[in-house]
């Protein structure tokens, strides 16, 4: 019976796989093992008495009051159509060379997954805006679609991003744990604003090196990113100057006035993220997109993600607690630890198992049940715990790129024209899978990528 929190764990995912919901899966499972664990003398109940506390915990934390707000930010930016101003106003400014769509694909992605943070929502909303424009002005499929599905992905590392937030969260945790397990009754604290601070470079080396692929391919094969006809890119710089200052300027001043006041010491994440809600009804109104219809939609889908979001937090914690009352988390250590290689090999399986696992579940599923698993020891074994939040952040951002299985590709074959091949797809994103593992290679190389920046606030 001592390997029971294994087959919990395999049962959960098999029912995953038969498509039941995340969050009842996760508590009916454990609460349903709990109940055999109990008849056979294999589990203690007194485990499941800590769940108030848990539950308590998680409705007075003040860190994922964020999460609701951010939803909002993003949701609001979404509906007041700010993604079609920005992607006109960068297409004016970047489409006299070639290869300009392209890039301002890229900085347009960057903008939105600091804005949104929804892998779901900034695929979905590119391949709807610029796919057809791409296919239009004669870009190759693989390359239109390829960019499209990498900078979606962005959401996953750019700050303020509501991956990092739970992931901070969690791994505070499971920081303080390791802590207390190595016998330090005074434990240093992580924020998810550190790792906001730590991503910065890290995301911005991503959206560098996609720029720097689409360069490359541009002079390589010009026929396959080419620039707008002078013709139909004759603008006046008056117009110009009013589109750059009512559809680019002010999403970005609402970007930096939610990471200026982390970075500053100004506010904290949660307090930062009520501004950018707030600035989001304000570009709103700028825009003239703001109504009562709107803002019940943009209501609505907040409390649907937020929802989903807190009650798959609760079937975690339920999971959590039975799969450590079955000795779980100490096969998971003696496993992990016991690896020739030491920290080095222990992380590789780490990610490699997070990296499959991304092919079935979502980023809040891994998040909540195999981070508390894996965290605290992995912490205990020396790793910083930015750097290890960042290395997970950009693992699961690789995965959903991979083919067959990538959460991206398939968001953009939703919306994608039927002229568009599967197969097109698949290729257009290896080159940005590549890119990806380049990344996270020298990120793991490099740890001071994520941790210098973090040291100088």
């Amino acid at each position: 019976m001592e390997y029971m929190a294994l087959v919990l764990f395999l049962f959960v995912f098999l029912f995953l796989l038969l498509g039941y919901p995340v969050a009842l899966t996760l508590a009916g499972t454990a609460l349903g093992f709990a109940y055999i664990g109990g008849l056979t003398d294999t589990f203690d109940s007194a485990f499941l008495e800590a769940l108030p506390n848990r539950l308590y915990g998680i409705m007075t934390n003040q860190t994922l009051i964020a999460v609701p707000l951010f939803v909002f930010m993003g949701v609001m930016l979404e509906k007041s159509r700010v993604a079609e101003k920005l992607l006109d106003t960068m297409a004016s400014l970047f489409g006299s060379i070639r290869g300009g769509i392209g890039i301002s694909v890229v900085l347009v992605g960057m903008l939105l997954a600091a804005s949104t943070g929804i892998v779901g929502a900034t695929v979905v909303t590119m391949g709807l805006l610029s796919l057809p424009t791409m296919l239009k002005r004669g870009y190759d499929p693989k390359i239109a679609t390829g960019t499209i599905c990498a900078v979606g992905t962005l959401g996953q590392i750019i700050p303020p991003s509501i991956v990092l937030v739970l992931l901070g969260d969690v791994l505070s945790s499971a920081y303080q744990q390791a802590q207390l397990d190595q016998g330090i009754f005074s434990p240093e604290t992580l924020s998810v604003g550190d790792l906001f601070v730590g991503a910065l470079i890290p995301g911005l080396l991503l959206v560098g090196l996609y720029l720097l692929y689409l360069f490359g391919i541009s002079l390589i094969k010009p026929d396959a990113m080419p620039a707008i006809p002078p013709s139909e890119r004759d603008i006046d710089k008056q117009e110009l100057i009013k589109n750059v200052l009512t559809g680019l300027v002010p999403p970005v001043l609402l970007i930096f006035a939610v990471l200026g006041s982390i970075l500053g010491g100004f506010a904290t994440p949660t307090e930062a993220a009520s501004v950018g809600a707030f600035g989001a009804i304000l570009i709103a109104l700028q825009q003239k997109q703001f109504s009562l219809v709107i803002l019940k939609a943009v209501m609505e889908e907040t409390t649907r993600v937020t929802s989903m979001v807190f009650l798959i937090f609760i079937g975690a914690s339920i999971f959590s607690l039975v799969f450590r009352g079955f000795g779980g988390d100490e096969l998971v250590q003696e496993f992990l630890t016991d690896l020739p290689g030491g920290v080095f090999t222990a992380v590789f399986i780490v990610m490699l198992i997070m990296f499959l696992l991304g092919f079935v579940l979502d980023f809040i599923e891994i998040t909540f049940v195999v981070v508390p698993i894996v965290g605290p020891i992995l912490l205990a074994m020396g790793v910083d715990p930015i750097w290890l939040g960042i290395m997970i952040a950009i693992n699961l951002q690789t995965s959903f790129l991979t083919p067959p299985f990538g959460f991206a590709l398939f968001y953009l074959r939703g919306v994608a024209p039927d002229s568009i091949k599967t197969f097109d797809i698949y290729k257009g994103v290896t080159p940005f899978i590549l890119i990806q593992l380049i990344a996270l290679a020298m990120i793991a190389y490099w740890p001071q990528l994520t941790t210098w920046l973090p040291q100088k606030f």
